[in-house]
């Protein structure tokens, strides 16, 4: 009977540190990065606006070229949705909402991931003049991670995944527009 209780409490010990430690972990990511375009800022705005122009640079969109896609609304204003669906486990299923347009400046989304995980991010881009021909373009993205899920902090460094991911996407763009 001894070692029965023995091995409960191992047990017990073994399933209750995790769960204390997620208590102090961080529950929420913010991952930004910008990139200087060598074009006048009305011209990037007027490119990256338009939801379905991220099929041309987006690190996402370039895993799987034979991802389903699907349209509804009127890209580039409110309520425009952008959907995917993708074998790769990379890419899965979900879909993409503007949600606010500031015009010349900026373009809010809501991205709402469905496989392999269930999770909605708000997410944004921004464009702003350095100078008559350079533009600096601003990609952001915010999640959260329940409890005990937020473990994952420990193990994945977010900001470098995203961020490396958002990288990518701003050089490609970067190319696109400057050629």
């Amino acid at each position: 009977m001894k070692t029965f209780k023995k091995i409960l409490i191992v047990i017990a010990i073994i399933i209750a540190v995790p769960l204390i430690v997620a208590l102090f972990v961080k529950k929420g990511y913010t991952v930004t990065r910008e990139v200087v375009i060598n074009k006048p800022n009305k011209e990037v705005f007027e490119f990256v606006k338009y939801l379905q122009n991220q099929n041309k640079y987006s690190k996402w969109v370039l895993i799987d070229p034979e991802m389903k896609k699907t349209f509804s609304g009127t890209d580039g204003t409110p309520g425009f949705v952008s959907a995917w669906s993708s074998d790769n486990k990379d890419v899965g299923k979900g879909e993409q909402e503007i949600k606010k347009v500031t015009e010349g400046s900026r373009i809010d989304y809501e991205i709402r991931f469905i496989e392999p995980f269930t999770s909605t991010s708000p997410a944004y881009m921004s464009t702003s003049a350095i100078s008559e021909n350079q533009t600096k373009v601003t990609w952001s993205f915010t999640g959260d991670v329940p409890y005990p899920m937020n473990l994952m902090y420990l193990m994945m460094d977010f900001e470098k995944l995203i961020g490396d991911d958002l990288v990518t996407g701003l050089t490609n763009l970067k190319i696109l527009l400057e050629k």
